[in-house]
């Protein structure tokens, strides 16, 4: 199993309410290098170069921004499988102007910051080799340090390759989101749906995963602590598709879910349903 590609990544793909379809297009093709695969007159599906679609947006004319504080997305995260596939992302915005709202070095990764024109947060990020992680007292150490931008750009001293946008094996990493209460989220995601918890950063911030990843779910109250949900209707996150931790079977995550008075819905073999914040979920069932 590779370090940073699991054959079976954890988070599978993300769905998008957008009000724009050109301006979101021209973003997620051009600047950022996905690739459409797919379109009609209610959805744009895009993916890395392949018939993968890490990515659908949903089009709605009359969507609008949420008003005011609320939870729902902070970011999603995209893995690129190398520094120098990173770098070549960072080259191909700069080349095009597209303005990053920061960058940090996490020791675990190296990480771009940046959100789409209707204000959806994007990380851009690779991993270090898993031997590299720093821990601390048994527990991963994760930081966020200034990132060595002249470093991660002499990456491409000797690469004259042109863009052709993200590789075929990029991935989505990990989402964070904005929750009404750490607690509640944190049970819910360790309790129900079985990931373990990395890392916590006071009271305002939680990181859990699987597989000994870094982590695949961040959870922050940063601007959400006690804030509602969206309205019905408002642009942004619908819902994210994750494979539940390995042996965690989706009918006893259900039976966790009812316990607890958590909404489920059985979409053929896959199962909805909604964090304590309102985040949407669909988790996938185990193919051949």
């Amino acid at each position: 199993m590779d370090d940073h590609h699991p054959s079976l990544p954890r988070l599978a793909s993300l769905d998008l309410r957008v009000a724009g379809r050109d301006r979101m297009l021209d973003f997620y093709t051009r600047d950022l290098g996905l690739a459409l695969l797919d379109q009609d007159d209610h959805a744009l599906r895009l993916g890395p170069g392949t018939d993968r679609p890490l990515l659908t947006l949903h089009l709605d004319p009359s969507a609008r921004p949420a008003p005011g504080r609320t939870t729902g997305l902070y970011h999603f995260a995209i893995l690129l499988p190398s520094r120098r596939d990173l770098a070549r992302a960072l080259r191909n915005l700069l080349q095009h102007g597209y303005p990053l709202q920061g960058a940090a070095d996490h020791l675990v990764s190296e990480a771009l910051y940046l959100a789409d024109p209707e204000g959806n947060g994007i990380e851009l990020y690779a991993d270090r080799p898993r031997a590299a992680w720093p821990r601390q007292d048994g527990r991963l150490r994760m930081a966020t340090d200034p990132l060595d931008f002249e470093g991660l750009m002499a990456e491409l001293s000797q690469d004259q390759a042109p863009w052709i946008g993200m590789p075929p094996t990029t991935i989505i990493g990990h989402v964070h989101l904005r929750v009404a209460g750490i607690d509640a989220a944190e049970s819910f995601y360790q309790d129900v749906l079985g990931f373990d918890l990395v890392t916590r950063y006071g009271a305002s911030a939680s990181f859990l995963s699987t597989d000994g990843y870094h982590h695949h779910i961040g959870l922050n109250t940063w601007e959400s602590a006690g804030a509602p949900t969206p309205p019905h209707g408002s642009t942004g996150l619908l819902h994210f598709a994750l494979r539940p931790p390995q042996g965690v079977d989706l009918h006893s995550i259900h039976a966790r879910a009812q316990s607890r008075g958590v909404p489920t819905q059985w979409e053929g073999a896959d199962l909805s349903l909604r964090d304590p914040s309102g985040n949407g979920i669909l988790l996938l069932a185990a193919r051949d």
